[in-house]
């Protein structure tokens, strides 16, 4: 679903990604670990291409991301294109981006029918029943100063899944949360996970990651030091700087 061969990233002169090779299959939830700083929520964002890579190459349910290659050089998409593209990537922030003039059904439903094309009645029957599965079909005509943190951002989830994406992107999505309403959002992802949704989570929520993850990424300065099965890196990791990370987060 996700395949990304040497890809580099740069503000200026601070090189945030040094070369990142990794590949994430359909149906897998890839956990993405590591310091702040060692550049995993910018490789997420050059996923849907709110970030554009420097060098590399980033694909996408086999194509480019962002780009079209003629004759071994990148051509930059048009704006529309790249925004056609972007509507099969769900994401999920750290700060859940509601629009606060908006209820939870019309955050939901303002995207199928602005940017689908979707009729105003099926949009909210889809809303509707996206919020009783994220846990909050009483909440629908709230907004989101009368919800929780842990509610705004389950809203969010639902209205990503609302454009029906084939990959959803996760930006450390419990970090702003009140820790007793981390599970509920930790929920939500498992059934995703169940319902087989390719998932990238960038996280610090190492219990998650052995629970629920496929696959796991240690990153660190910008490069991906040790990969393996969540449970593998976790419990055993060989290169000392996991070791040194997971010391003090576990």
């Amino acid at each position: 679903m996700v395949r990304a061969a040497q890809v580099h990233k740069s503000y200026g002169q601070v090189e945030v990604l040094k070369g990142i090779d990794l590949e994430v299959q359909q149906g897998q939830v890839f956990c993405l670990v590591g310091p702040s700083g060692s550049g995993k929520s910018t490789f997420l964002r050059c996923i849907n291409h709110l970030e554009k890579i420097n060098a590399g190459r980033l694909y996408v349910d086999g194509e480019l991301v962002g780009y079209r290659e003629k004759g071994g050089k990148l051509h930059e998409l048009p704006d529309r294109e790249v925004a056609r593209k972007r509507r099969d990537i769900g994401m999920v922030f750290q700060r859940f981006n509601l629009f606060p003039h908006m209820s939870a059904l019309e955050n939901i439903t303002e995207a199928p029918v602005r940017v689908k094309g979707m009729a105003k009645p099926d949009a909210r029957a889809k809303a509707e029943e996206l919020l009783a599965r994220v846990g909050l079909a009483d909440k629908a005509g709230n907004y989101p100063s009368q919800l929780s943190g842990g509610q705004q951002q389950r809203v969010a989830i639902a209205r990503a899944l609302a454009m029906e994406p084939k990959l959803m992107l996760f930006d450390e999505p419990t970090s702003a949360l009140d820790p007793e309403l981390v599970g509920d959002v930790l929920d939500v992802m498992r059934r995703l996970a169940e319902d087989g949704m390719t998932m990238i989570v960038v996280t610090h929520e190492m219990g998650f990651a052995r629970e629920v993850g496929d696959a796991l990424v240690f990153m660190d300065d910008g490069v991906v030091v040790e990969s393996g099965h969540p449970r593998e890196v976790l419990t055993n990791p060989q290169h000392e700087r996991t070791q040194a990370f997971l010391s003090k987060v576990l």
